[in-house]
């Protein structure tokens, strides 16, 4: 169930045209096309899916940054096509590329920022929760990709936004820097901040997200909580586990042709498609009959990953026979 708390952007039939394609036909490319999607104050909403699927050209809109061709978008109550300072200053973005001076040094850049507002975070406050010290007598030209994603995020920050726009707030990051932002974002979540986020790392998304929609081709093809996401009927099974086991490498089992067994790397076998404690009867006896005893033995459900790849592949399908049925 989503949160009862009011709603920090809405987007609805958000129709993104761009082009021309090519100078010769003057023919525009559909980006966006018709996604609605909500998010909330005290939540983190994620928007997945493969580059190019829309993600970042949707965020773009719902910020004011480029104009949309259909539809509607409200932030924080307003239209930011139109909206003026007073908006602006409501709203953290954190842009893919960072957009930050190549020539500045991290906090007197932070200082700039945040004689901006009449409010700001304190400056010394962030350098410290993002360890933005440590590399503080460095200038942005030469600041790592995790780095560059902490200023960032402290520049985004400074002006104690009421919402937050981030963009593959990950990319480039090392194990440090991602735990560091990770646990800053969901302090602010539970502060009450609306944080919005696009990603391709569906690791990401189940760590941070609240509530998660998948884009495909400009739309909106699933959404919803992380575990209900993960509950969803996979292909044709519903519900389906996953056993994977070590052995004896290059293993020929006598398995129902309902079960799917592969071999990942030597001696590493994944047996998919388990919807019953009949599967497992069928396993073991085909474990029996072969005289193998595992070495190694555990069951899983589904990965977000694996959920996104599924309604990927059937979305594709389903594009594809659309497809067939114009031409």
């Amino acid at each position: 169930m989503r949160s009862a708390a009011p709603p920090v952007l809405v987007i609805d039939s958000l129709v993104k045209d761009v082009g021309p394609v090519t100078a010769l036909d003057g023919r525009m490319m559909r980006v966006v096309a018709g996604l609605s999607m909500t998010a909330h104050a005290g939540e983190v909403t994620a928007l997945l899916g493969v580059n190019g699927a829309g993600k970042t050209t949707t965020l773009e809109c719902a910020q004011g940054l480029q104009r949309r061709t259909e539809g509607s978008v409200e932030l924080l109550g307003e239209d930011p096509d139109v909206a003026g300072p007073a908006l602006r200053a409501r709203v953290g973005v954190m842009l893919q590329d960072g957009g930050l001076p190549p020539s500045a040094h991290p906090i007197p850049l932070l200082r700039h920022v945040a004689r901006m507002y009449q409010d700001p975070w304190p400056v010394d406050d962030l350098v410290e929760r993002l360890s933005i010290a440590e590399f503080a007598r460095t200038n942005v030209r030469r600041l790592s990709g995790g780095q560059k994603q902490r200023l960032a995020l402290a520049a985004a920050l400074v002006g104690r936004p009421e919402v937050l726009f981030l963009d593959e707030p990950s990319a480039g990051m090392d194990p440090q820097s991602r735990q560091l932002v990770f646990r800053l974002i969901q302090e602010l979540r539970d502060a009450g901040m609306g944080i919005v986020l696009t990603t391709h790392l569906m690791d990401d998304a189940e760590k941070l997200a609240d509530y998660v929609y998948i884009v495909d081709a400009g739309r909106i093809v699933a959404e919803g909580t992380v575990p209900q996401l993960l509950a969803r009927p996979s292909g044709d099974d519903d519900d389906s586990r996953t056993v994977e086991f070590e052995a004896a490498p290059g293993l020929s089992l006598n398995l129902p042709e309902s079960l799917r067994i592969r071999e990942g790397r030597p001696g590493f076998y994944s047996v998919e498609g388990i919807t019953a404690p009949g599967d497992l009867k069928a396993i073991a006896q085909a474990w029996e009959d072969a005289n193998v005893f595992p070495r190694a033995l555990s069951m899983s459900t589904p990965t977000l990953e694996e959920v996104f790849l599924d309604i990927a592949a059937r979305s594709a399908d389903t594009g594809a026979a659309a497809e067939g049925d114009r031409q």
